[in-house]
């Protein structure tokens, strides 16, 4: 718990996305003062606004959950991509270095996918994303890493700098656009469906990662995160599945009467390769922060409950 004098003012990117929605629910504890924006209140591709936006409010640590996710359109659509996925990052790294604030940014299993693999990826793993959206959230990355690496950018208060890039995979939620609320709408529509078998990674529940990000932000606030746990950390629910195994969980929680079949993913076609296999070894972020991760189903459930007491 932070003190009521040293409450920090923590910047919230892209909080009209599933999880900034899912961060918004958990602020009211009073363990800080968050400033939730999204694109319409702060554009984080100008430098100038952000810099004026952190300087004027104090940012003492900023959540970038800012991206472009639409991973097709990404293909045709480079420029804005990178634009948010990778250079609004870099200019959100470069703002924290010069004020001295932390920073947690949001990345993405895609930087994998051009290299197959059978076992799960730990965040030393070398990345070899396979289409625009992972190789913008990849190039995001780095622009982090080389704004907070020292040298002769480094200002006085670069030894104090904070950061943490939380990789992640599968997100969805009671909010916005996902695959649940997807195949919610499908299966209540269509006597069957087919679904891809062979892509196959771990679902994750944004309430779940919010609580994940928000544990970060408070040990970043107190001081108990330390330069030393600056780096890449993986986080997903626990639990390995396809899309299909997906898809038919939903139906199952909800006694859907729509038949959900296997198919292989080239019968959809896309103009990305999406990656195979893409689970992520979460060892490093459950030692570090003495975390119990929920499996993929438990946190589903939750999540279909919750959309269920909605209607």
């Amino acid at each position: 718990m932070v003190k009521k004098d040293t409450l920090k003012n923590i910047l919230v990117t892209g909080a009209n996305g599933q999880l900034g929605t899912s961060l918004a629910l958990m602020a009211n504890s009073g363990d800080a003062n968050f400033l939730f924006t999204d694109v319409d209140t702060l554009d984080i591709t100008d430098y100038r606004a952000v810099r004026s936006f952190m300087k004027s409010n104090s940012v003492d640590i900023v959540i970038n959950c800012a991206a472009y996710t639409n991973v097709d359109k990404a293909e045709d659509d480079r420029d804005s991509a990178f634009r948010i996925n990778a250079d609004a990052p870099g200019l959100l790294a470069k703002a924290c270095r010069i004020q001295g604030a932390a920073l947690i940014h949001i990345s993405t299993d895609y930087v994998f996918g051009k290299e197959r693999s059978t076992k799960p990826r730990t965040e030393e793993v070398k990345p070899s994303p396979s289409g625009v959206y992972g190789e913008s959230k990849l190039e995001g990355e780095r622009r982090i890493l080389s704004e907070f690496s020292g040298g002769e950018r480094a200002s006085k208060k670069a030894d104090q700098i904070r950061y943490a890039i939380v990789r992640t995979a599968w997100l969805y939620s009671e909010y916005g656009k996902n695959f649940v609320k997807t195949m919610l709408n499908l299966q209540a529509a269509k006597d069957k469906l087919s679904v891809v078998f062979d892509q196959v990674g771990t679902p994750t529940y944004a309430g779940d990662l919010a609580a994940v990000v928000y544990r970060i932000a408070m040990e970043m606030a107190d001081g108990s995160f330390r330069k030393v746990d600056n780096g890449i950390y993986n986080f997903t629910d626990e639990g390995v599945c396809s899309w299909y195994d997906f898809a038919q969980a939903i139906a199952e929680e909800t006694g859907s009467e729509c038949k959900v079949l296997p198919c292989h993913s080239d019968e959809f076609p896309s103009k990305v390769k999406r990656p195979a296999f893409s689970v992520l070894d979460k060892s490093k972020i459950k030692h570090r922060f003495q975390i119990e991760i929920p499996h993929w189903r438990q946190s589903l459930k939750h999540c279909l409950e919750a959309l269920a007491s909605c209607q």
